[in-house]
Formats: structure tokens, C-alpha cells, sequence
């Protein structure tokens, strides 16, 4: 999805966001302004600006290198992606002064707004000129806190330095913190319903925005002592990020787009995998078939965007209800199904409530439309009791879930035992 060059105004995304969100913004670009233009601790020298340079281009020669991969990362991205450029921009707020460390990010950003963000429509102007002021007052941090450690930049000999690696390492906390914080605001100001994985990202883009930042320290180290091996960080930071990338790809190879649990196929390859590990244990397992009821009614009153959401919200709900080690995949339509390892019949129909209840308690809100008095049906059905295939559980645990529908609906049916419990 590409931009044209130039936008009207009446196009602007930000006519459309959440005045709180703009309010939010716009005060975290002013305080980047202006504690920007406060008087440095230290004066630039000549070998400041060489290094700012070096920084400069090769930051551009990644970012020229990674182009293709960054547009795809971000148009496929679903939530907070961790940003390879924080290597050079870390790098130059441990070894520049502060003036010079903004210009550095200040030139990096507009770099890869010109070549890669503008053309994306998921990339707007307003958004890149706030990750840039974030980023600006997270680098405004770093500095102070080497001299409260260390009283001088951490890397300029080479003699043992115990109280310069406490000072980098509490560099990137701070930095990881002042970043991530006003990010995180700013996503859920954004978009109020945003559950934590959204504004956060997850642990795995937390840790690999802390090994960019190691990266980084490490690169502050390189420029320092040895800048002609410079070049020799660039070609791992682009593999890296290609990585990445095939990860999303592998990711979207086994989830539901519309709602992020797992698609059909990969519950289904889990489902088995799981038979035959209690097939040796001589264990059980437990499976749901869940259907919202009514889900037609919502489409038809609030539209299909609105229904998205709400299914969206109901998968989650799926995932933050039941154990962290249960599955949770998209059947179809608005059904879901759940894989409970190592359960008996009692436990399931239990979880099966839990469930339950947390659908009919569920309020979703999206841009000013709330649905409420969601319900479901929900199926049940125990390995070894229903079958010993995973086919036939699902088909034993759709005709207790048809049972469900067919008396009353927010409900759950166990055709092992007479009668229904809900």
C-alpha cells in the first residue's frame, strides 16, 4: 500500500485521531524541542563531528540495504516493531555530545521517512515525527546517566572499566524505558481497547529492542577504538533484520490474520501432536467448539469492521482466559476452537465455564460504538472418551456444541454426561 507524494489536507490522518492522543503527542515533540536546544555538558570537537558522520553513513548504507525488508516488516506488522536503527542512534548517545546525538536521529528518521515510510499508508507523518521525539528524549537520557556513573563517556581507552559497563548497561534501561513508556502511552491514547501485547509488542520485540541497544554499546565501542571496522557490523544488522522478517512471514503462515490465533491448519497440526503425546502418556486432553451466538446480529446492526473487532476481542479473551499452554485457532466464521493439554472431562467443562463467562462479560468498544451482551456455545469433548482421532473429537465436540445452540444457546454441553451445566 502506497502514498501519493502529495496529500490533501482533508486526507491527513490526523484529522481522525483521538484529540487526547494529539494533545499526548504534540507535548512529548515540544519537550523533545526544546530540551534539544539546552546547553550540552561538553562541547563538539572535530572527531565528534567525523564520528556523527560515520554514523551517518553507515546508518544510511543499512537503512539502503534493508529498504525492501523494512516496508514489508511494516506492512505486515500488527503491533510495536522493534527498530534496527537503534544501533547507530544508541551508538552516537553514548559517544556524541547531546546536540550531535539529535541530529543524528533527526537525520536518520527523515532518511527512512524519504525512502521507506512515506510511501506506506500504515506510516504516517504525524506517528514518525512522534517515535522521532521519542526517541530524541530517550538519547537526552542517556547522557546524564553516564555521568552520574561514570563521569565521562564510557569507551575512551582501553583499560578495564567496571563502572563503564554498569553505566551502559543502565543506559539502556533508560533508554528502553523513556522510549517504550511514551510509546506505549501513545498507542493506548491511540486506540483505547488495545490489549497489553498490542501496546508492547511482546516479550520477544522487548528483547530484541534490548539486543539492538547491546548492539549499539558495542558499536559505541568499535567507533571509539577502532572506527575503520565499522563496516563489518553493517552486513549482520541487515541479516538480522531479514530474519525477521521471514519470522512475520512464518508467523503468517500459521495465524489467523483477522484475529492472531491460530489458523485451522496449525491447530490442527497442534491438536494432533498433542494425541500423540497422550497417546504414549496415557493421558487425556480436552477440546472446545465455540460459537458467539447471534454474531449475525452484530454485523447487521454495527457493520463488519465493528464485527472484526469483536472477534478480535473475543480471541483474546480465549487466550487470556484458559492456560498459557492451551491453544487457541479460528475455525471459521465466528467459530473457535481450544486444545486443553493434560485435562480430565471435570477440568474442561470447568474451563469451558471460565470461558464462558468471560465471553458474556466482554464489552467492546470501537470508535465510539460499544457491543455488549455477547454470549457463546459452547461444545465439549474429552480424549480418550470421544474418540481416539482428532477428526472425531471435533466432530463429537460440534454435536455438543449443535446440543448447546439447539437448547437455549450460552451454554455448555458435554455429551459424556447426561444433561448440560450453564
Amino acid at each position: 500500500m502506497s502514498r501519493p507524494f502529495l496529500i490533501p489536507p482533508s486526507q491527513w490522518t490526523v484529522r481522525s485521531a483521538p484529540r487526547s492522543m494529539l494533545l499526548f503527542y504534540a507535548a512529548v515533540e515540544v519537550a523533545a524541542i526544546v530540551l534539544s536546544l539546552l546547553p550540552s555538558s561538553r562541547p563538539a570537537t572535530q572527531q565528534d563531528w567525523i564520528r556523527l558522520a560515520m554514523l551517518l553513513a553507515i546508518g544510511a548504507i543499512q537503512a539502503e540495504l534493508s529498504r525492501r525488508t523494512e516496508r514489508l516488516r511494516r506492512y505486515l506488522a500488527s503491533s510495536v516493531n522493534a527498530d534496527m536503527t537503534s544501533v547507530w542512534i544508541f551508538a552516537g548517545a553514548l559517544e556524541l555530545p547531546s546536540p550531535l546525538a539529535v541530529l543524528l536521529t533527526v537525520a536518520i528518521y527523515l532518511h527512512l521517512w524519504g525512502r521507506v515510510w512515506r510511501q506506506q499508508l500504515t506510516r504516517p507523518a504525524h506517528r514518525t515525527v512522534f517515535s522521532a521525539s521519542t526517541v530524541i528524549l530517550a538519547c537526552l537520557a542517556v547522557g546524564p546517566v553516564l555521568g552520574l556513573v561514570d563521569g565521562e563517556t564510557p569507551f575512551v581507552d582501553t583499560s578495564p572499566n567496571l563502572r563503564g559497563l554498569a553505566g551502559v548497561c543502565l543506559a539502556i534501561l533508560v533508554f528502553t524505558a523513556t522510549n517504550s513508556a511514551l510509546v506505549m502511552i501513545g498507542l493506548k491514547l491511540r486506540n483505547p481497547d488495545s490489549g497489553l501485547a498490542e501496546v508492547t509488542g511482546g516479550w520477544d520485540n522487548n528483547i530484541l529492542e534490548l539486543a539492538t541497544l547491546c548492539l549499539g554499546g558495542m558499536t559505541a565501542v568499535v567507533l571509539a577504538l577502532r572506527p575503520y571496522l565499522l563496516p563489518l557490523i553493517v552486513l549482520p544488522i541487515v541479516m538480522l533484520h531479514r530474519s525477521l522478517l521471514m519470522r512475520q512471514f512464518q508467523e503468517m503462515a500459521t495465524r489467523d490474520q483477522k484475529t492472531g490465533v491460530l489458523n485451522s491448519v496449525a491447530w490442527h497440526d497442534t491438536a494432533v501432536k498433542e494425541l500423540d503425546r497422550a497417546t504414549r502418556q496415557l493421558s487425556s486432553f480436552g477440546v472446545l467448539m465455540i460459537d458467539i451466538d447471534h454474531f449475525k446480529r452484530v454485523n447487521d446492526t454495527h457493520g463488519h469492521l465493528v464485527g472484526d473487532t469483536v472477534l478480535k476481542h473475543v480471541a483474546g479473551t480465549l487466550e487470556n482466559t484458559v492456560r498459557k499452554h492451551d491453544s487457541v485457532g479460528r475455525f471459521g466464521g465466528e467459530e473457535f476452537v481450544v486444545l486443553l493439554p493434560a485435562t480430565t472431562h471435570t477440568e474442561v467443562v470447568m474451563i469451558a465455564e471460565r470461558v464462558r463467562r468471560a465471553i458474556t462479560a466482554l464489552v467492546v468498544r470501537d470508535h465510539g460504538t460499544a457491543v455488549s451482551g455477547l454470549s457463546a456455545s459452547i461444545g465439549v469433548a474429552v480424549y480418550p472418551n470421544c474418540g481416539v482421532l482428532v477428526d472425531r473429537l471435533l466432530v463429537s465436540a460440534d454435536n455438543a456444541l449443535y446440543v448447546a445452540k439447539q437448547t437455549g444457546r450460552n451454554r455448555v454441553v458435554s455429551l459424556i454426561e447426561s444433561g448440560d451445566t450453564g
